[in-house]
């Protein structure tokens, strides 16, 4: 692991104001926003504006530093949650800088819900920092974002892709901005593999045996952990599925399984029941559906069961499925787009782990082929332009629900124990310091960044003149394709 940074006394440390999901939830968000929290405890004080909705515990203030205590080890952090409905407003935020007198404002998550925060940025930054965790799924550059990269101090990027946006985005002003690469970290003592001679083994064992209640016998397990959204793609899986168990015949497919962790029926996706009720036959396409809140330790014996995990969305940031199956030492297979390439640890034409460029902005042409022993990428055969008016433009990679069935064989067909091997070398690989994907290396790279960014922090002027000139080119400089 890095270097921790040293600790510092309360008294000493500054104090950041988290505008995120309320750090008690599990959402992606506020997973990653509480491990932020634990891992930098010793070295800020925070406040957590916890955006949720219709908080039942709403204009009531909560005292977290007992419980930070615990997790990070230390015996005098200073956290607090205050619960609201949604993220705040400028309102808000004018009480909240003069009643809890942050050094910095912190932002997490897509920047469409923080255009009031950016409008009010001069008001801000003529006092304290905006600092921002940001992600974006695809290409072409969002030129439209420019106003909100430029109404902040730090950048962290979360993947290498989002970085290379930041800059390209930017342009000149990107040298006058701290953009760094944070990538979302996963906490080791919450997902880990799971063998013989661990204290768990037992009650994993025991849960296994529950999984499948209707059917017995089962020797290979598919997972999917994700939400019921149409990038998602979680019926192009359950397709992928039902022809993976046509390839391999009934009677194997009789002993496999997938299990999906995900709502069955959502506006924002579709009635999931009703696919498999429609394309699969029951009595050899075993299809299991997981809608309870889980804890996280069911859900990594979830991972630890499953022989891959799968996520084929056709958009997606990051993916944080996929670094909990690594963590927890289980393989992955996903779709070469966005953030999700970089789990995938692809190597470029000099022998590095891969890196976009303006050149090279996407590997989803399948330019590199190089990856990590654990993965198995399923490379994109459609890239179609979607937007909306808040984002007029941005790419979906869609796959083949066939290459999806294929790349689901490619895994079965591995013996156990190499699936496993494959599986541990993931595991080993976020836990280095190169991948920085473990939730302490994550609060090293936080603090890193914050603290750069506090050095070189220069209040605003309280207005700017302006010459008036033509209107700016927002033309994209970069490629579009990789041919």
């Amino acid at each position: 692991m890095q270097e921790k940074f040293k600790y510092l006394n309360q008294k000493d440390r500054k104090t950041i104001l988290l505008l995120s999901d309320d750090i008690r939830t599990h959402s992606g968000v506020g997973t990653m926003s509480r491990e932020i929290v634990i891992n930098t405890a010793h070295h800020f004080n925070w406040v957590n504006l916890g955006g949720a909705i219709n908080p039942p515990d709403l204009d009531k203030i909560f005292d977290l530093s007992a419980e930070v205590n615990k997790y990070a080890g230390i015996e005098d952090s200073k956290v607090k949650v205050i619960p609201s409905n949604g993220y705040g407003s400028p309102e808000v935020i004018r009480q909240l800088i003069k009643h809890e007198k942050p050094d910095a404002i912190m932002i997490f998550t897509d920047p469409r819900y923080w255009i009031w925060l950016f409008e009010i940025e001069r008001e801000i930054r003529t006092k304290i920092p905006i600092f921002y965790l940001n992600i974006w799924d695809d290409f072409p550059a969002p030129m439209y974002n420019k106003p909100y990269y430029e109404s902040v101090d730090l950048l962290m990027a979360i993947s290498k892709q989002t970085k290379l946006i930041n800059e390209l985005v930017l342009e000149e002003a990107a040298k006058d901005k701290i953009i760094t690469y944070v990538p979302h970290g996963i906490n080791s003592k919450q997902y880990y593999p799971i063998r013989k001679g661990t204290p768990e083994f037992k009650a994993f064992e025991d849960t296994k045996k529950n999984l499948f209640t209707e059917h017995k016998d089962i020797e290979f397990t598919v997972f999917f952990n994700s939400r019921n959204i149409r990038r998602k793609s979680a019926t192009d899986l359950i397709l992928a599925y039902r022809t993976f168990c046509d390839i391999i015949g009934e009677e194997k497919a009789k002993k496999c399984a997938m299990i999906m962790h995900t709502e069955l029926v959502s506006n924002a996706g579709t009635d999931l029941m009703a696919v498999k009720e429609a394309l699969c036959d029951p009595s050899y396409v075993n299809i299991s559906f997981s809608t309870a809140r889980l804890s996280t330790q069911q859900l990594n014996f979830l991972y630890n069961a499953a022989d891959v995990t799968v996520l084929p969305s056709a958009n997606e940031g990051w993916g944080l499925s996929l670094t909990e199956s690594m963590m927890a030492g289980t393989m992955i297979i996903a779709n070469v787009t966005g953030g999700m390439q970089d789990q995938m640890r692809f190597v470029d034409d000099k022998g590095e782990w891969y890196t976009p460029s303006s050149d090279i902005p996407s590997n989803h042409t399948g330019k590199f082929i190089q990856h990590g022993e654990w993965a198995v990428p399923v490379f994109p055969v459609a890239r179609t332009l979607i937007g909306s008016p808040l984002t007029p433009y941005i790419f979906e990679d869609h796959v083949k629900f066939e290459d999806l069935a294929d790349a689901i064989l490619t895994v079965y067909n591995l013996p156990k124990e190499e699936r496993d091997r494959r599986g541990m070398k993931g595991h080993e690989w976020v836990m280095s310091d190169e991948s920085m994907m473990s939730a302490e290396n994550m609060g090293v790279n936080v603090i890193k960044s914050i603290n750069q960014a506090f050095e070189n922090f220069k209040p605003r002027t309280a207005f700017d003149i302006i010459k008036v000139q033509d209107k700016p080119k927002r033309l994209v400089k970069h490629k579009l394709t990789n041919f």
